[in-house]
């Protein structure tokens, strides 16, 4: 992934509202949230001013007023700069069309699997699979409510969403149908390394001969 000026997933997010039309940081925010870009990217809001100023230090936004609303605190109205609209399009291109190098949280959990044990394992991807399965429900219920009322451009994150919600759901059911079974190669060896805390000489009982 490329090394940007301000790296921020936030400052994607930033770019894209500020492309419609001139915005203060508060406006920027509250569109941002009511079409649920928290969903999409992590966003820490806290940061928020901190971004657009970042922004506009490296000539992606600049300023164009600054405007009171009765007693609120005065609010400086940004607009995105030619060198932002090529960096939000330079940056959108880099996220569809470059693999992320990041592996994900349950990657992780997975590789350390063996010290939970088959039974502890098979509970707690059971709960995941009920989670997956809750969350897939409601994707579904969102877009089947979204469709008539959006251009389908406008849903394909939450179709890709779902998709990947359902594709997990499917690898986490096969995956429990060989441990529930004991089909799972060296299930037994696992087992009584977790009881015993003893790890087999043979390396070999944890895979299939």
């Amino acid at each position: 992934m490329k090394k940007r000026k301000v790296g921020s997933m936030l400052g994607l997010a930033v770019l894209s509202v500020a492309l419609e039309r001139a915005m203060h940081p508060y406006e920027m925010a509250a569109v941002l949230k009511e079409r649920g870009k928290d969903a999409d990217m992590p966003i820490k809001w806290g940061s928020l001013y901190t971004v657009v100023a970042n922004l506009e230090k490296h000539g992606f936004l600049e300023a164009v007023e600054s405007v009171k609303d009765g007693g609120r605190p005065e609010r400086t109205v940004y607009r995105i700069t030619p060198a932002g609209r090529e960096e939000f399009e330079d940056w959108v291109r880099e996220l569809v069309g470059t693999l992320d190098r990041e592996p994900p949280r349950f990657k992780a959990g997975l590789s350390m699997l063996g010290v939970l044990g088959p039974d502890q394992t098979i509970s707690r991807l059971r709960e995941r699979l009920a989670q997956l399965d809750e969350r897939a429900e409601a994707h579904r219920a969102q877009l089947e409510q979204l469709r008539p009322l959006m251009p389908r451009l406008f849903l394909i994150e939450a179709e890709y969403d779902l998709a990947m919600t359902e594709a997990e759901g499917r690898w986490v059911r096969g995956f429990l149908e060989e441990l529930t079974t004991g089909a799972l190669p060296g299930i037994d060896a696992w087992r009584r390394y977790h009881e015993t805390g003893e790890f087999p000489d043979d390396l070999g009982e944890f895979v299939e001969r």
